[in-house]
C-alpha cells in the first residue's frame, strides 16, 4: 500500500470506530465535527479498500457487519492507547483544553449546575462541555461519558465516586393553598390534603416521616389529583396551588427563598424520600484527562458549602 493511502487509512479507521460508538451517522458527524456526508463517504472508501461491507445501513439505525465488528474490536484498544498518549502529551503543557462529556439529572442540571459550568468555561475558554440532561441512569462506559452526576441512594462500586453535595427531602406548598386548606400540624393530617407525588404504578404512595423527639415513624397514605416523574413539574404544580409537594431541597430552594412556597411539617424528617447525597461518578481509568480532573475539583469546590461535615 502506498504511504499516502496508509496515512489516509488511519483517519478512515478512526471514523469507523466513532461510528460504531455513536451508532448513528448524525451523532458520529457531531462527535467528529464534520458533515454527515463526509462520514458516509469515508466509510464507503474504507469498505472499498477492504473489499467487504463493514456497515449495514437502514433508515433508522446503523449496525456493523460481522467483519466491521471484528475490525473495530481489534482496533479499539490500540486507538485508545494512541489517544491516551497524545492527550497526556497535550495535557502536560499549555492551557487546559479538551471536551468533557457529562450526564446529569434534569432538575439538578437546570437549577444548580449551569452556573458553575458557565463560570468554569469563562475560566477555561479552550474547554468544551457536552451536557446530556436526563433522569435515566445512562451507562458511562457504553455512552462515552467522562463524568456523571447522580442523585441516588446507590452508586456503582465499579466506578470512581466522589461526594458532590448533601441534599434532603422537603414538603412544601403555596401560601394560598395553605390558607385555604390549612397547614398540617401532624403527618396524619396529610391524608386530608391534595398531595403531589412521583407515580409508582397504580398504587397510592405512602409518605413516611419521623420526628427527632419521638421514636419510630409515621406512615401516611397520600392522594391527590396530580402526579409526575419530574421534580420541576411537581414544584410548579405546588406553586400554582395544586397541593403539598414532596421535593428534593434543590428543586424547592429558589421558590422557598422567594416566598412562592412555604415549608410544611418543617420539624419532621421525611424518611425514604429522595436520596440524601449527590455524587460525581466517572469510569475507572489509569489516566484521567486533566480537563476532567480539574472540572471535578471545580464542581466539588462550588458545592462545598452544601456538604455536611464528616463525622
Amino acid at each position: 500500500m502506498k504511504k499516502s493511502h496508509a496515512d489516509a487509512l488511519w483517519v478512515h479507521l478512526h471514523w469507523l470506530i466513532v461510528l460504531a460508538e455513536q451508532k448513528s451517522f448524525t451523532r458520529a458527524a457531531e462527535q467528529l465535527e464534520v458533515s454527515k456526508a463526509a462520514v458516509s463517504q469515508k466509510i464507503k472508501q474504507l469498505e472499498a479498500l477492504a473489499g467487504v461491507s463493514l456497515v449495514q445501513r437502514t433508515t433508522r439505525s446503523v449496525r456493523l457487519t460481522e467483519a466491521g465488528k471484528k475490525l473495530v474490536e481489534e482496533l479499539r484498544q490500540p486507538f485508545e492507547q494512541i489517544e491516551q498518549h497524545f492527550n497526556a502529551l497535550r495535557d502536560a503543557s499549555g492551557p487546559l483544553r479538551g471536551v468533557i462529556r457529562v450526564t446529569a439529572p434534569v432538575a439538578f442540571a437546570r437549577q444548580q449546575l449551569l452556573e458553575p459550568v458557565r463560570q468554569f468555561l469563562r475560566q477555561y475558554p479552550e474547554v468544551r462541555i457536552q451536557l446530556e440532561v436526563s433522569d435515566q441512569l445512562l451507562s458511562l462506559a457504553s455512552e462515552g461519558y467522562d463524568l456523571a452526576i447522580r442523585h441516588s441512594h446507590r452508586v456503582p462500586d465499579t466506578h470512581v465516586v466522589l461526594p458532590l453535595c448533601d441534599t434532603k427531602t422537603v414538603l412544601v406548598a403555596a401560601p394560598e393553598y395553605l390558607r385555604q386548606a390549612g397547614n398540617p400540624q401532624h403527618p396524619q393530617d396529610l391524608a386530608r390534603h391534595d398531595c403531589l407525588y412521583y407515580p409508582r404504578g397504580n398504587e397510592l404512595p405512602h409518605w413516611k416521616l419521623s420526628h427527632p423527639q419521638t421514636a419510630g415513624s409515621v406512615s401516611v397514605a397520600v392522594k391527590g389529583g396530580f402526579a409526575t416523574n419530574n421534580s420541576e413539574s411537581i414544584r410548579d404544580a405546588a406553586i400554582s396551588g395544586l397541593g403539598i409537594a414532596m421535593l428534593p431541597d434543590f428543586s424547592a430552594r429558589a421558590a422557598l427563598a422567594s416566598g412562592q412556597l412555604l415549608p410544611v411539617l418543617e420539624d419532621w424528617q421525611v424518611d425514604g424520600g429522595f436520596a440524601d447525597k449527590i455524587w460525581l461518578v466517572r469510569p475507572y481509568s489509569a489516566r484521567v484527562p486533566r480537563a476532567v480532573t480539574v472540572f471535578s475539583h471545580w464542581l466539588q469546590e462550588c458545592f462545598r458549602a452544601q456538604r455536611r461535615p464528616a463525622g
